[in-house]
């Protein structure tokens, strides 16, 4: 396995690309246990820090201050003695096993994982326009969002988890002398497809309660206009973007397995299936051997998984942890004004003290990396 690179040695090299929720699990893991033995780390991310992006609805709404969700990623590669190069990921050859990056540099690997993410598509599936935010990448829309003044009337598009968190956060975000006036266009399969009616019950009795309006049709611009169906959403000081990702071209360039749609494949080991080095977790990658959605719930869980397996592998072996997600994960959705949603399998509540549990979750699971990487 060990590869002799001009630029990293003669070495057995471990290649992080992307410093998502999994990966700062695999950082973890090497900086409380140790590198692998003779296995240099080199972690390739665009950004030197991870944001946790289940806080940012709770940073809007004036509940967490705007670096409470940060993890210094630097920091924690330096505890885990892991290089650490600022740039992006543009191209992979898996058979030369290679990764390129946005500023030209050729990195060499024996094993790889990815965690970049997905790749925002609100451009091509509303149209352009320059109020247009997409959530992802999360550094980037809270760097944008914090950016603008005041906001009148904001059209948030898309009735998932997301977008239903941050319609809510929105209108009640910190600062704003009058509280929004905020549209959400859930998408013509309405409020919080996939959950049980008794949560979409909710969500849309308090989107009503605080004035949100509530659409159930397809977003798109027309004629530089915001509209919903036929509707037009007019006047709107932003748009925001909750729809979903979508594989990064690389991908499907690269040659490796992937799904229809683009995406990294991975077997129920986060490992893929024509290139067995490869590992990939998060939203860059899909489970061919069961339907798992994408989201941060589920990278959370297969982040020590990832670590358990990418050891296992560096070390000679067989990879054999599995993530088996729960038949029914516990959602917490922030409703801004002090209260919260839950949601589990077919039954739901409401209150401050979900909100409270809420808090209490989020910050004990960011508390353990920030304090790791403090120790660096």
């Amino acid at each position: 396995m060990t590869r002799h690179n001009a630029s990293l040695g003669a070495e057995t090299v471990m290649l992080l690309v992307g410093g998502g929720h999994a990966h700062v699990a695999v950082l973890a893991d090497w900086a409380t246990r140790g590198a692998p033995t003779g296995v240099r780390g080199v972690l390739l991310t665009p950004e030197r820090h991870f944001r946790y992006s289940g806080m940012v609805p709770g940073w809007i709404a004036g509940q967490h201050a705007r670096d409470d969700g940060l993890v210094d990623l630097a920091a924690l590669a330096a505890r885990a003695g892991v290089a650490l190069v600022l740039d992006r990921c543009t191209g992979l050859d898996p058979e030369a096993r290679v990764v390129r990056t946005a500023q030209g540099e050729a990195i060499g690997f024996d094993v790889a994982s990815f965690d970049t993410g997905g790749e925002g598509q609100a451009t091509r599936l509303l149209g352009d326009d320059p109020r247009l935010l997409d959530i992802r990448p999360i550094g980037a829309f809270v760097d944008r969002l914090a950016a603008l003044g005041s906001l009148r009337r904001i059209v948030v598009v898309g009735g998932g988890a997301g977008g239903v968190e941050l319609a809510f956060a929105l209108r009640n975000r910190a600062g704003a002398p009058v509280a929004p006036d905020v549209t959400l266009v859930a998408g013509a399969g309405g409020v919080l497809p996939g959950f049980a009616p008794a949560v979409q019950a909710r969500a849309a009795r308090a989107l009503a309660r605080q004035g949100i309006k509530l659409l159930a049709a397809e977003a798109r611009f027309a004629g530089g206009a915001i509209c919903a169906g036929e509707q037009s959403l007019e006047p709107a000081d932003c748009i925001i973007a909750a729809t979903g990702s979508a594989a990064p071209g690389w991908v499907r360039a690269s040659g490796i397995a992937t799904d229809a749609a683009g995406f990294l494949a991975v077997d129920a080991h986060q490992r893929s299936p024509s290139h067995p080095y490869i590992f990939a977790a998060g939203d860059v990658a899909v489970r061919i051997d069961r339907p798992l959605a994408h989201s941060g719930v589920h990278a959370v869980f297969a982040g020590p998984v990832l670590a358990a397996n990418l050891r296992a592998v560096l070390a000679g072996e067989a990879p054999r942890r599995t993530y088996r997600p729960r038949r029914n994960n516990l959602y917490l959705m922030n409703t801004g004004d002090g209260s919260a949603i839950a949601s589990h399998g077919s039954l739901a509540a409401e209150g401050r003290w979900v909100l409270a549990l809420k808090h209490w979750i989020d910050k004990r699971w960011i508390a353990q990396y920030v304090r790791l990487a403090q120790m660096a």
